[in-house]
């Protein structure tokens, strides 16, 4: 599927990655505007335990009709979380991105590295992604590298620990607890080390941003200016969900939300179309058929694999030509 300029997705992408870094990128529905109608992912819940504490984060409930980061059926173990994956890319094809997003943060759970390792076993082609707050990735970059993940992502909300400190309670650090402004600066510190690291390593890395009305909206494009030095693929400005110590908050307009992500679209690429996935999602981006009924799911699934077997014969029609 062409874009709006007439190019196809790969042609749009930065000339200093590879071939296989394009293929990749064009089949991954977070990372390509043009890839989310027609491919899919599958978020493990294999990650529970969490090394800071962000004052929008609540995990503790899950209720069918919500659709926000962290929220989660179940909490799987690798071998569940391979057993599904095996059932989930059967049934639906069209699933080529196999992530970890919590409900904890990923670097904090060996369960995140163990289930990476039996995916890929199994499945080498799909792509793997990883979703963190940052603070451990310069320590485990290495081990993320090794697990085979390709497509990073980390939620970045400030790079002035005076306006940190208001978005984050604290962070567990080597043993200790860190509050304020000094936890703060420890995370961002670790963040930017580990941002670099993965630019450095090959990642496609995008950024998460939450996007918190009367603390960071001003603040937002001085981090697009950072990510641009810093050689970042892609920014998501999220609009703040209004849970926790900030029940009472005021979530912004989407109009807000747009003229953020317009300031910083000089800097760095900006997603548009995220949905705020639940840490057990998979399907489509805004189709989540974890949440489906089993009816709905059957009708999916038929059209997924009629789909697939199309392609599959148009594939071999134009090889015997």
């Amino acid at each position: 599927m062409a874009t709006e300029s007439g190019k196809e997705p790969e042609e749009c992408l930065p000339e200093e990655y590879s071939d296989s870094i394009k293929r990749l990128i064009a089949q991954h529905p977070c990372y390509n505007k043009d890839a989310q109608h027609k491919f899919g992912r599958i978020h493990l819940s294999v990650a529970p335990k969490c090394n800071i504490k962000c004052k929008y984060c609540d995990r503790k409930y899950d209720c069918v009709n919500e659709s926000r980061p962290g929220v989660t059926s179940e909490v799987l173990n690798p071998q569940q979380a391979l057993e599904k994956t095996q059932k989930v890319l059967e049934e639906y094809p069209f699933i080529k991105v196999v992530g970890i997003a919590g409900p904890g943060d990923p670097l904090a759970n060996e369960e995140t590295f163990e289930t990476f390792k039996l995916i890929k076993q199994h499945f080498p082609d799909v792509t793997l992604c990883l979703s963190t707050n940052g603070l451990a990735l310069p320590a485990r970059i290495q081990d993320v590298l090794d697990s085979g993940v390709s497509t990073l992502t980390v939620t970045l909300n400030a790079i002035d620990p005076e306006i940190g400190a208001k978005i984050v309670d604290h962070v567990n650090y080597n043993g200790k607890t860190y509050r304020g402004v000094e936890g703060a600066s420890i995370l961002l510190e670790n963040q930017l080390e580990g941002i670099r690291k993965a630019v450095e390593a090959g990642l496609v890395v995008k950024i998460n941003t939450v996007l918190v009305p009367g603390i960071n909206e001003d603040h937002i494009i001085e981090i697009a200016q950072k990510l641009n030095d810093m050689g970042v693929y892609i920014m998501n400005v999220m609009p703040l969900i209004c849970q926790a110590d900030f029940a009472d908050w005021t979530a912004p307009t989407p109009q807000e939300r747009k003229a953020v992500q317009d300031s910083c679209e000089p800097y760095v690429q900006q997603m548009r179309h995220c949905r705020q996935c639940r840490s057990d999602a998979y399907g489509l981006l805004g189709k989540d058929l974890s949440q489906m009924s089993e009816e709905r799911r059957n009708v999916v699934k038929v059209d997924a694999l009629k789909k697939a077997e199309s392609a599959k014969k148009k594939t071999s029609d134009d090889a015997s030509e």
